[in-house]
């Protein structure tokens, strides 16, 4: 770690202002923000950005990253280098889709373990919910997971089976005084809907079909009445309807303590171009139309989606099925958490979306919802200097060999995206530069 440092932009990104400001940082910490370019004779590093925006590091909650068990699908070298190229200081992982999964503190420890010598970046962790793994929920809790995550059909993993009702409620009864939040895959599965894509495979609308908005309807409207009936911090991951937002919305308004994220590619993305047979768009629940999308756009502009999670979940490409491009059989789940600044700001611009707005729904707003808000996700005195440095007016277009995740399979590859990463501090220490990462392992573990 480097002992000290001095950064200057023109653009340096404060709570409440974005001005020209020299920040000092100390043993990982920032110490000093002084207005303007102060310039010292000390022989300390000293770091001009000049017109280049200085942002808090970007906070994501929501990560597969595999390892240990099916590290061959990522792993958290290369996950934490693809995000450390994405701007992303602090990510929380999954309890899937690692092998076993993380349903109770044995597994939580071989995680740990299998994150020695890889952490780019600070990783968090959630714990998982199952039917069966009540009693592992307050053990967990004490051993450090920021929050417990439940599916509420077939994760695709078979070892993490979907909860029920019942298995809920258990686990808000034995999470009671924790604190800690429950995340869930919000879809239940009612009738069968793929007869159109068992004789279309290939076809992406048949795939839409085969998967209604109304399973995440009816899951969002269980989870926010046992939200409201507990009044314990209930989050709904990955929201992809836009049919639930008035319903948030009146939760809301009625002080039911629920969180609600989306993910890039769900308002980057619209279902009426994705290709036939391009199965790096598969992912559950599934990218939607674009009148649907437009919606989910407002809600994150209007405080009613809170925050935006990546769900980067890779997958080799023979299981992603790239060969034969067959929606039914693929690995559901897009890599692209390097992607997720990018791509925000290439589509967002013409939403209203802003440099505060992506502060908010990128910092400020996750740093809170893992309970580092006095920690992480502002350029503030006492704060970690966890940082990026990007430029908002500079377009690149996405190469396979600029993808950074174990297999270069994104649907980002070949776009053009406006906002590109130069620079990433973690914990005072610049990892990512130019294109490379430069300063490996300066990572650490973020425990409750």
């Amino acid at each position: 770690m480097n002992e000290q440092l001095i950064i200057y932009s023109k653009r340096v990104m404060l709570p409440d202002t974005i001005g020209e400001y020299t920040i000092w940082i100390n043993q990982g910490k920032i110490e000093k923000i002084q207005k303007g370019c102060i310039k010292t004779t000390a022989s300390i590093p000293f770091y001009n950005f000049e017109n280049e925006v200085l942002m808090p590091g970007i906070i994501d909650p929501h990560v597969h990253i595999n390892e240990p068990g099916r590290t061959e699908w990522e792993g958290f070298y290369t996950g934490t280098t693809a995000a450390a190229a994405g701007g992303v200081t602090t990510l929380v992982d999954m309890p899937l889709n690692s092998s076993p999964v993380t349903v109770n503190v044995k597994e939580l420890d071989h995680k740990l373990a299998a994150t020695k010598g890889k952490l780019h970046v600070n990783s968090g962790f959630w714990g998982g919910i199952i039917p069966g793994n009540t009693t592992s929920l307050a053990p967990l809790a004490k051993r450090g997971v920021l929050g417990f995550k439940a599916f509420l059909t077939h994760s695709g993993i078979d070892e993490f089976p979907n909860a029920d009702e019942a298995t809920l409620r258990a686990a808000y009864e034995a999470l009671k005084g924790t604190n800690l939040p429950i995340l869930v895959h919000c879809e239940l599965a009612s009738g069968a809907f793929d007869a159109q894509l068992t004789q279309n495979p290939t076809n992406y609308l048949a795939y839409l079909a085969s998967r209604p908005r109304k399973w995440e309807n009816d899951a969002v409207a269980l989870m926010l009445q046992l939200a409201e009936e507990y009044q314990h911090s209930t989050h709904i991951v990955h929201l992809s309807s836009s049919d639930s937002l008035p319903a948030i919305r009146a939760a809301k308004k009625r002080g039911v303590p629920v969180t609600v994220e989306t993910c890039p590619h769900y308002i980057f993305f619209d279902a009426e171009t994705i290709p036939n047979g391009d199965t790096r768009y598969k992912c559950a629940p599934p990218i939607r139309e674009q009148a649907n999308n437009v919606l989910l756009w407002e809600a994150l502009m209007d405080g009613t989606l809170d925050f935006i999670g990546s769900d980067h979940s890779p997958a080799p490409p023979r299981i992603k099925e790239l060969d034969t491009g067959n929606y039914q059989k693929a690995w559901g789940g897009i890599s692209g958490i390097q992607f997720t600044l990018p791509a925000l700001w290439t589509k967002g611009q013409a939403h209203g979306l802003t440099l505060e707005r992506i502060r908010t729904i990128l910092c400020e707003a996750p740093a809170q919802f893992i309970g580092l808000e006095q920690q992480k996700g502002k350029i503030k005195l006492g704060y970690d200097a966890d940082l990026v440095v990007w430029n908002p007016e500079e377009w690149d277009t996405i190469t396979r060999q600029k993808i950074e995740a174990k297999h270069k399979v994104s649907p980002y590859e070949g776009r053009q995206l406006q906002g590109l990463v130069k620079h990433t501090f973690v914990n005072g220490v610049r990892v990512w530069s130019a294109g490379k990462l430069i300063n490996p392992n300066q990572g650490q573990l973020v425990l409750s």
